[in-house]
């Protein structure tokens, strides 16, 4: 990207920072938090073979036994763990460590894949693992009672080498770890950098640290905004919960908000930092409350270069996903704020097994996880697969990758991982029918308060 200050050595020194706390219950990406439906397993699970029965020539094609345990994997689109190419190479490594052990993948979307796994939980045929975030492992499923403990794969190494604030998001607050975790980012805004500059706003902002004020924020979509290049500059979506956490950072961020206390136990988003963001971007001119979009939706149409100059739900995943469609520079950007202190959402991606009563199929499903998260070769090939970074030093492994260094400069910004508050499903739904009360012109304070006090209410649940 030619306009681009590359911070050369950011990637490998990101993993100095202590990052603050994650974890959550909805998910995960750059769009990545959102939800799911059903359609019937493809397969039914094969049960084991019974333990009498042996095979024709000892070994099955591929050196698995006809007695091999077979577990199935629902990954949701994380990166390339979204590509069945992808993932069936890196099951292949797999087996030839562990050709005992069959794994069978369903690919899951954020439109429909909570249904997915809801329907097949009440059908009894729950999955064996799951991949995704702490907000459906730990806040959903696991507190539901359906998720096996992980503790025995925490062992005294395992958390000596992964980050505290990924552990702390991996278990609920009586310290049982209902997910091993694999991958983390923090997800960002962006702004087409060709129509900022041709506004002249770029004075606005710091384009090498991707920062930007408050009051330059303001300034640079007045800018836009008078250019007449675009329609509309940015979009407060609010269709549905599909990246709704870029919603939450930039309200949380303009004045220095907060969505839930410190303890994850009460949330706080009817603070008067809050009400005074909400009030902010209702009077912009250039920003529009949109009861049409999602996430998903915003991005799109921030990609076609014409519609949108700026989008809330981005992080280096769209960029790459979008690649080949992109007429223009795409500038990454932290979120806005009065202190210069940017507090972005992060996401934490990796494994949790539901309980299904068969202590074969746990024991291979924790193999599995064993092998792809702290198998010293596979591990990096694994974090790679999810385009994301790694949630223990692994050193720099994205070396000659000028896309991932440069978005290696906002993982230090890395906020309080929230999303495993209880009543965080109720909480998803609650925000952006508020922001669709606001954009239709009800009061923003009181619309706040019923908000908070509709999670609160459901947390109490």
């Amino acid at each position: 990207m030619k306009y681009r200050k590359i911070l050369a050595m950011a990637l490998s020194c990101m993993m100095a920072f202590s990052l603050a706390a994650c974890g959550s219950n909805s998910g995960g990406n750059a769009g990545k938090e959102d939800a799911s439906q059903t359609e019937d397993n493809k397969a039914d699970e094969g049960d084991a073979a019974d333990e009498g029965s042996e095979a024709a020539d000892g070994e099955e094609e591929g050196g698995a036994s006809s007695g091999a345990t077979d577990i199935t994997l629902w990954t949701y689109p994380i990166g390339n763990w979204g590509d069945s190419a992808t993932v069936e190479g890196l099951i292949s490594n797999f087996n030839k460590a562990h050709p005992e052990i069959n794994v069978t993948v369903e690919y899951l979307d954020y439109t429909n894949g909570d249904d997915q796994v809801n329907t097949a939980i009440e059908g009894g045929k729950a999955p064996d693992l799951v991949m995704e975030g702490p907000e459906r492992l730990v806040a959903n499923w696991g507190a539901k009672g359906l998720m096996v403990d992980l503790s025995d794969l925490w062992t005294d190494d395992a958390k000596a080498a992964i980050y505290d604030s990924v552990e702390n998001a991996c278990q609920n607050n009586e310290g049982v770890f209902y997910e091993y975790p694999l991958c983390m980012t923090a997800h960002t805004m962006a702004i087409n950098r060709d129509v900022f500059e041709k506004a002249d706003a770029l004075q606005y902002l710091d384009e090498e640290k991707g920062t930007w004020t408050t009051e330059g924020f303001q300034k640079a979509v007045e800018a836009v905004a008078a250019s007449g290049q675009t329609q509309t500059v940015g979009a407060v979506y609010c269709g549905g919960q599909g990246g709704d956490q870029g919603t939450r950072a930039l309200i949380n961020n303009l004045y220095g908000g907060t969505f839930t206390n410190p303890e994850h136990t009460e949330y706080t988003a009817n603070s008067d930092e809050n009400v005074k963001a909400l009030e902010l971007l209702k009077s912009m001119e250039g920003i529009n409350f949109d009861p049409s979009l999602q996430g998903g939706d915003e991005v799109n149409m921030f990609c076609n270069g014409t519609t949108l100059a700026m989008a809330f739900c981005w992080n280096v995943s769209q960029e790459k996903n979008n690649a080949e469609n992109l007429g223009f520079d795409v500038l990454p950007m932290a979120f806005p704020t009065e202190s210069g202190d940017p507090q972005l959402c992060g996401g934490i991606w990796g494994f949790g097994i539901f309980d299904n009563g068969d202590a074969a199929k746990i024991e291979a499903a924790k193999t599995f996880i064993d092998f792809m998260a702290n198998d010293e070769v596979q591990v990096v090939e694994s974090v790679k697969a999810s385009s994301y970074w790694p949630v223990k030093d692994l050193g720099n492994i994205y070396e000659g990758d000028d896309l991932m260094t440069e978005y290696s400069k906002f993982i230090p910004f890395m906020g309080d991982y929230y999303q495993v508050v209880s009543g965080w499903a109720e909480a998803r739904t609650a925000w952006w029918n508020m922001l669709q009360q606001i954009g239709t012109g009800a009061d923003v304070k009181t619309a706040v308060d019923e908000f908070t006090n509709t999670a609160n209410a459901a947390a109490a649940n």
